[in-house]
C-alpha cells in the first residue's frame, strides 16, 4: 500500500537547499529531513524541474529521495480553474486583465498539489506565491514557508 502522505516542494525550495551560503539552507535542510524522517513521500514537478535547470542542473538535486509529479491534463484543468479564481479575485481588487492572460507556474504547482489526494503540504521559500495561495478559490493543501523553521512550525 502506498503512503497517503505527500508534500510537494517548489523550485525556490530546491534553490535554496542547492546553496549551501543561502540564510535559507538550515531551514530547508531540515524540512526536507522532517519529512524523510517521518514517512513522507517528497514530490518535486517537472515545472519546477524546468525552472530549477535555467541555472542549475538537475544533478545537484536530492533525486534519489524525490518523487518527480509530471503535469497532467487534470493538472491543467484545474490550474485553469485555479487562476481564474485568483484573476477574480484580483479584479474584486480593482486590477484589470486582458481577455486571455497565462498561467504562471505557481499556480499550475498549486493545481497539482490541489489535485493530488496525498499531497498535505507545498513547500516554499517564495512570500510572493503565498500571496498567490491566499487568493486560491480553493484547495486542498497548507503552504510552508520555510522562512518560519521546522520546529517552530510544527511545534504543535
Amino acid at each position: 500500500m502506498r503512503n497517503n502522505k505527500g508534500v510537494l516542494f517548489d523550485t525556490s525550495f530546491f534553490i535554496r537547499y542547492s546553496n549551501k551560503n543561502d540564510q535559507l539552507f538550515n531551514n530547508a535542510k531540515e524540512y526536507l529531513k522532517f519529512f524523510l524522517q517521518n514517512g513522507w513521500i517528497c514530490k518535486f514537478s517537472t515545472i519546477a524541474v524546468a525552472e530549477y535547470t535555467v541555472k542549475g542542473k538537475l544533478e545537484e538535486l536530492p533525486l534519489k529521495v524525490l518523487d518527480l509529479l509530471y503535469f497532467t491534463t487534470q493538472h491543467a484543468v484545474t490550474a485553469g480553474y485555479l487562476q481564474n479564481g485568483v484573476l477574480t479575485e484580483k479584479q474584486s481588487r480593482g486590477a484589470k486583465f486582458p481577455m486571455r492572460t497565462i498561467v504562471p507556474n505557481d499556480t499550475k504547482m498549486f493545481a497539482q498539489a490541489h489535485s493530488e489526494s496525498d499531497i498535505k503540504y507545498f513547500v516554499s521559500a517564495d512570500s510572493e506565491a503565498k500571496k498567490v495561495y491566499d487568493m486560491l478559490p480553493e484547495h486542498d493543501f497548507e503552504f510552508i514557508d520555510i522562512n518560519i523553521s521546522c520546529k517552530e512550525f510544527f511545534k504543535n
